[in-house]
């Protein structure tokens, strides 16, 4: 298995893990994932989150006044943590939901792989 270069500009540390877990009965089934029917919606917010990014750089190219700076990181973890809680919750309600009717071990591991990406948002 490989692993996303963490000083990527794409690469990320959920990067590496996503190889692992993308088998998911619910996408086997229908041939989509929890956020595929607001995936257009998802990009624009990832743009714009992207956006913030950027803006951050130049804040920082320009010498920008720290507590601005500062100002602007809190909007961006703000934003990217809703977005993945809203992620989350597609998840639970289209990837969780299916395993746990199909129930068995598929079930058993959705829950345990929901609540350790639940224990990395706490985290942060």
């Amino acid at each position: 298995m490989t692993t996303a270069d963490p000083t990527s500009a794409t690469g990320t540390a959920a990067g590496a893990g996503a190889e692992a877990s993308d088998a998911c009965s619910a996408h086997s089934a229908t041939g989509e994932h929890g956020y595929t029917k607001d995936k257009d919606a998802h990009l624009r917010r990832l743009r714009r989150i992207e956006g913030q990014i950027r803006g951050l750089q130049r804040m920082v190219d320009e010498d920008v006044y720290c507590i601005d700076i500062l100002t602007q990181v809190s909007a961006s973890t703000k934003a990217l943590q809703s977005f993945a809680l809203r992620l989350l919750e597609e998840h639970l309600r289209h990837c969780v939901a299916h395993a746990a009717l199909d129930g068995g071990a598929e079930m058993d591991a959705k829950v345990e792989e929901a609540t350790a990406a639940i224990a990395r948002l706490l985290r942060t």
